[in-house]
């Protein structure tokens, strides 16, 4: 063979090996966290999850496969939260996904570097998460759980369902719901005034301070109940409910699951659409965006569900056009 054919035939050669050994290569495994503020045990905090992962897989993201998926749970406690994203923030993952301000905070108090995509957050640019919701340009960027007139929407429907209604306690935990509590609050004051009826907030720490609020609630014949959105565990949320419920209260609360678990009526954006929306994010994230170049986005779903069962023990006769308007009506 002549020496020309040779290289020529060695050439060709080599300039198929990489080829080949790129088809041979498993993809590259991609890691993300997840640091959810709800208890792991959490049917809804489950929700939440499943939603995220669910889109992540639809957009070609396989668990095992091509990214391995960090899951932490805060359980609404802020040193336990605040530990857990420090654990998460040095393992160096390319993205963290979060749900609540709670961990959000402790997040962000970790790094600046790290792309973040946040759900089930109240206000992100009032509390300083970002700058500007069109254009966060910063490590940080997601999905807002709530606009701040909800707060008068629960009014609203307080006064829809419980006409007799002349004083209204607002209930929030001051650890975990105290930016919350700050958001809603003039929406809320706004409606109460209107209404011509008395407002007081209840502000709680732990569970002995959480009974003392519901116990002192007892007295008023004419009292209805807001609970502000925060990470509850799910014992605070049944002592919540099976209180207001013991008392006679009626009470308006955040989410549907608070009516699954026997309350009175939700009203609140679907975190689970929030979910899936935000595992668009991190695809985008994987796939190399900016998330400073990623708006803050706003609620599109939102919920109402009213439990009959529980309106019926508490003596109230619900509206038809409220139940018209229902997404989810427990009987």
């Amino acid at each position: 063979m002549r020496r020309r054919e040779f290289i020529t035939l060695i050439g060709g050669a080599a300039a198929s090996w990489p080829l080949t050994a790129r088809a041979q290569q498993p993809e590259r495994m991609r890691r993300i966290g997840v640091l959810n503020g709800l208890h792991e045990g959490d049917s809804e905090g489950r929700r939440w999850v499943d939603a995220l992962i669910g889109s992540l897989h639809d957009l070609g993201w396989k668990q095992g496969e091509n990214i391995q998926i960090d899951i932490r749970w805060g359980r609404g406690d802020a040193i336990r939260t605040n530990a857990l994203a420090t654990d998460l923030v040095a393992s160096n993952p390319e993205a963290i996904q979060v749900s609540a301000t709670l961990a959000l905070t402790a997040v962000l108090q970790q790094t600046r570097t790290i792309p973040v995509i946040f759900a089930a957050v109240a206000d992100p640019f009032g509390t300083g998460f970002v700058n500007n919701l069109a254009r966060p340009r910063a490590n940080v960027t997601g999905f807002i759980n709530d606009h701040a007139s909800i707060g008068g929407k629960w009014m609203e429907l307080l006064k829809e369902i419980a006409p007799h209604l002349g004083h209204v306690t607002a209930l929030y935990n001051s650890v975990t719901a105290a930016a919350q509590m700050a958001y809603y609050r003039p929406a809320i004051e706004a409606a109460a005034t209107s209404y011509g009826m008395m407002m007081q907030w209840a502000p709680w720490q732990d569970e002995r301070q959480l009974e003392e609020a519901i116990l002192a609630l007892q007295p008023r014949p004419d009292g209805g109940l807001i609970v502000i959105p925060a990470a509850h565990l799910p014992a605070q949320r049944e002592l919540i409910v099976s209180g207001a419920n013991a008392h006679r209260i009626p009470a308006v609360f955040p989410f549907p699951f608070w009516v699954r678990g026997g309350g009175l009526i939700s009203y609140g954006v679907d975190f689970s659409d929030l979910h899936r929306r935000a595992g668009g994010y991190v695809d985008r994230i994987l796939r190399g965006a900016n998330p400073g170049d990623l708006p803050v986005q706003l609620p599109t779903k939102f919920e109402l569900a009213i439990n009959l069962k529980t309106a019926v023990a508490l003596g109230l006769n619900v509206p038809g056009t409220l139940l018209g308007r229902a997404d989810e009506v427990i009987e």
